[in-house]
This record gives C-alpha cells, sequence and structure tokens, in this order.
C-alpha cells in the first residue's frame, strides 16, 4: 500500500473521532503484510487522562486480531494541524512495543503535507523488557 493510500485510510478513522473536548479529530490507519487495515480514531473523556490516542487504538486492535510486530507494514497519522501531526509520548512508547523499530510511521495533515519516520528515530532510548 503506498503512503498516499495509507494516509487516506487514517483520513476515513479521522471520521469517527470523539473529540468534543479538544476538538483535535485524530485518525490512525495500519496496514499489515496481509493487506489488512486497522483503524483508530482519538475518543475524549470528559476526565481528560481516560481519553484514548487514535494510534493506539489502531495498535490495539491489530494486537486484538492477532497481529504481531512482524506483521504490521507501517502506520499513517493524520490531524487537521499546521504541520504533520506527530504522536504522543504515550504513543511512541506503545509503538516502541506493538512495533518494530524499522516500521514506518508517516505523519500527515490536511493540507496533504506529510513526514516519515521510523519508531526508532521517534523513541530513540525506547522504555523496553529488558529495563524491567
Amino acid at each position: 500500500m503506498t503512503n498516499e493510500k495509507l494516509i487516506l485510510e487514517a483520513k476515513k478513522a479521522r471520521a469517527s473521532s470523539r473529540s468534543p473536548y479538544s476538538k483535535f479529530a485524530v485518525g490512525a490507519a495500519l496496514v499489515c503484510k496481509d493487506g489488512t487495515v486497522f483503524h483508530g480514531a482519538n475518543i475524549e473523556n470528559a476526565s481528560y487522562p481516560l481519553s484514548m490516542c487514535a494510534e493506539r487504538v489502531a495498535m490495539f486492535e491489530a494486537v486484538m486480531h492477532g497481529k504481531s510486530k512482524n506483521d504490521i507494514v507501517a502506520m499513517a497519522i493524520i490531524a487537521d494541524a499546521p504541520r504533520p501531526v506527530s504522536p504522543c509520548g504515550a504513543c511512541r512508547q506503545v509503538m516502541s512495543e506493538l512495533l518494530n523499530p524499522e516500521t514506518p510511521i508517516i505523519m500527515a495533515n490536511l493540507k496533504n503535507e506529510s513526514i516519515q519516520k521510523t519508531v526508532a528515530e521517534l523513541l530513540p532510548y525506547a522504555f523496553e523488557e529488558s529495563d524491567l
């Protein structure tokens, strides 16, 4: 799947965002080797810490469907932002465990701008199982 098509899938996911407080709708989509696409959108709660980011929704859905880090090819994230949207620290940490370090993360906005980085580039010193 091309980056452009994966960004379009993330844009579709963004339509399901529940963001009544921040008004900052985010969509994410990840694609697996077998072509399966998993979607996520941010879901807000009045108790802000209980909200969930789009990226984690997509990754958790993939895991719930039996996918592992070796199945996931790439992830795209999109929001209506002045620059391509970047994942938060919590999402970067989850990416470091559920995705391979070389997995491309395509960050985009609604102005057709995008940046691609790997998981390792987004979180070079991740907290890992060996740190426990």
